[in-house]
């Protein structure tokens, strides 16, 4: 993947397309109430039967007050959605990053038909020659598999070439965008902690018709719990109980809201990319995972005509602040020799993967006859 040094300077490539560093975007005015609860919702959504309650009383507001807030931010498209998220390798999906080459004067289609992939939930067109950048996952007992899916990708896209980037250490996986905080908040180190485990994990067919239960919006109501409950039915207690030894077991991360970045107010992200000292890996991605503007932090592999072995990427309600949490890690942590930032210009896709269900079949059966 060859670089050009104005991804460090101006991140722009010919052709590709200007980064967002509009301040605002399609921000929407929030008040510090609003901000606050944004922040709850994203910490860790509590398994209690009635979590809206507990997140008010940790708002010091009422139980309804924070329903008729949600309701509204969801309304308004700031909340995403409120929701479980599981780990897509604990439950044996195979799952990488990919970086292809397609025309960047027509990159619509293409991004149409990696979309259509079930198993593709982030999409970005990036300032780079490598310009579309998504995530792709395949079931455990996929037939095509990650390689085959990405040769079927490859051939109806007419991508020039691909690059697989799959997570070799995982530092950090974590999207809470702060909304209390300023600049200074975003650019600070927190607390460094060890990389987290990424394999596959045990699991049985409760567990596969908890996740089919609960999996995409929960409902923004006193007990959003109990629909799921009803369909298994069991009582809202036991299912709490199996959501808390699921997160226990590491196929359940947590559940939070997840918000349109944008219209909170979070108009720029930059996938920062970094050499550094090869024996020090490790230690480096620790502490840049630890900076509280940094949202995912990977090792991944190099290439001939791609030297940079950690990715972060930085979150910010301007393309200055996004530079200024990347700066940050720069003038801190040692042991990096060079550094490029990809911005993105165009969101093409952005979910959460459904799981257990036939989409994927269906999809490798439609487009490679398997």
């Amino acid at each position: 993947m060859a670089t050009n040094d104005t991804t460090t300077t101006d991140g722009i490539l010919p052709g590709v397309g200007k980064a967002r560093s509009r301040k605002d975007g399609a921000a929407v005015p929030l008040d510090d109430v609003d901000k606050q609860l944004l922040d709850l919702l994203q910490g860790s959504f509590p398994l209690v039967p009635r979590p809206y309650a507990e997140v008010a009383t940790r708002a010091g507001i009422t139980e309804d007050e924070v329903l008729r807030r949600t309701e509204r931010l969801v309304r308004e498209r700031i909340i995403r959605q409120v929701t479980p998220i599981y780990d897509t390798r604990a439950f044996g999906y195979g799952s990488m990053l990919v970086a292809a080459k397609v025309d960047p004067e027509h990159p619509w289609g293409p991004a149409k038909i990696i979309n259509g992939h079930p198993g593709v939930s982030h999409n970005y067109l990036r300032n780079h020659e490598f310009n579309m950048w998504f995530t792709l996952a395949v079931e455990e007992d996929s037939k095509l598999g990650l390689q085959g899916t990405l040769d079927v990708l490859q051939e109806l896209t007419g991508a020039e070439s691909i690059r697989q980037l799959p997570t070799l250490q995982l530092f950090k996986i974590r999207m809470d965008l702060k909304m209390t905080g300023d600049t200074q908040d975003l650019a600070a180190a927190g607390e460094a902690v060890a990389p987290a485990e990424t394999e596959r994990q045990p699991y049985d067919e409760l567990d596969r018709r908890v996740v089919r239960a609960t999996q995409g919006d929960l409902p923004v109501i006193a007990e959003p719990f109990a629909p799921a409950a009803a369909e298994l039915g069991m009582p809202v207690e036991r299912l709490l109980e199996h959501l808390e030894g699921m997160t226990e077991r590491r196929l359940l991360r947590r559940v939070a809201a997840i918000l349109f970045h944008r219209r909170a107010g979070f108009s720029a992200n930059g996938m920062g990319v970094w050499q550094v000292d090869p024996d020090r890996i490790e230690e480096i991605g620790i502490r840049m995972a630890a900076y509280r503007g940094i949202s995912h932090c990977y090792q991944r592999p190099t290439y001939a005509d791609w030297k940079y072995q950690v990715f972060t990427m930085a979150h910010g309600r301007s393309k200055e602040e996004c530079d200024a949490i990347l700066d940050a890690i720069a003038s801190e942590v040692d042991g990096i020799h060079d550094r490029a930032t990809l911005y993105s210009s165009t969101e093409f896709k952005k979910i959460r993967l459904l799981y257990f269900t036939d989409d994927f079949r269906n999809w490798e059966r439609e487009h490679a006859g398997v």
